[in-house]
């Protein structure tokens, strides 16, 4: 995966359209679980994006918001839902944890790391 290539995944998780009703998001605003491999898909992208910004000072407003939705409004999306009573992955919980963990790695400049 190239860094354009993971860009456009990555915002693509996020925006509601007709050829993306998988997105991470609007599965979760739903009330659905990811669709396998996912997750993985998504960190892999984050990594990606990651070695390509190491050193950027800037980075672009639409993109920041996207790391911030995947940051923050799933782990909000996941808190609504077991308060709704949505019977999440197991391991969910955890993996919205690493994507959070991803998201700062982009943004400071030093990767933590996202399996602790």
């Amino acid at each position: 995966m190239n860094y354009e290539t993971a860009h456009q995944f990555l915002l693509n998780q996020t925006i509601a359209s007709e050829k993306n009703s998988d997105a991470l998001l609007i599965r979760m605003r739903q009330g659905k679980p990811p669709i396998p491999g996912q997750i993985t898909s998504i960190l892999l992208a984050l990594k990606v994006v990651f070695e390509a910004l190491k050193d950027a000072t800037t980075i672009e407003k639409e993109f920041a918001y996207t790391l911030y939705l995947l940051a923050v409004k799933s782990q909000q999306l996941f808190a609504a839902g077991l308060k709704a009573g949505v019977d999440w992955p197991p391991l969910l919980k955890e993996d919205l944890f690493r994507i959070a963990n991803a998201t700062e790695s982009i943004l400071s400049g030093e990767w933590y790391n996202v399996h602790q």
